[in-house]
């Protein structure tokens, strides 16, 4: 597979099917609240991502915490899980969702730089798919 190959699959996202070291990348808001959407999943299989975001919010005055920002937590010998910074908020506010694409898009550069480094294939669940109805994350 090449390093820009996109493939699509189904299945538990927190169970990536590679070989090697791999990375589970999703998208945390820049609140400090975790508790819906993946994070759910990944909290049930994982403590060391959840806690690791609640500190880095905790500690933010002096890291790096913010919107484009990048979190990654190792939890298995050849898996880390990367906490990304690109959602303001959680709510849809006057018909804008709180995803950030330019946020997203930084976040995603310093995970494919990690990625090459280490030689890790990235999983995702979908990410930038927030419907205007749903209101909360």
């Amino acid at each position: 597979m090449s390093t820009t190959e996109i493939v699509y699959t189904t299945g538990d996202a927190t169970a990536p099917d590679a070989e090697g070291s791999a990375v589970i990348a999703h998208i945390c808001n820049d609140l400090g609240r975790w508790g819906k959407g993946f994070v759910v999943a990944v909290s049930k299989r994982w403590s060391q991502p959840e806690r690791a975001y609640r500190d880095w919010y905790a500690q933010r005055a002096s890291n790096d915490f913010g919107l484009g920002a990048i979190q990654l937590v190792q939890v298995e010998p050849n898996l880390h899980v990367a906490n990304m910074i690109g959602q303001h908020g959680i709510g849809t506010s006057a018909g804008v969702p709180p995803i950030r694409y330019d946020a997203v898009e930084h976040c995603l550069e310093q995970l494919a730089d990690f990625a090459a480094s280490s030689n890790a294939s990235v999983h995702l669940p979908r990410i930038g798919c927030w419907p205007a109805a749903r209101g909360t994350g």
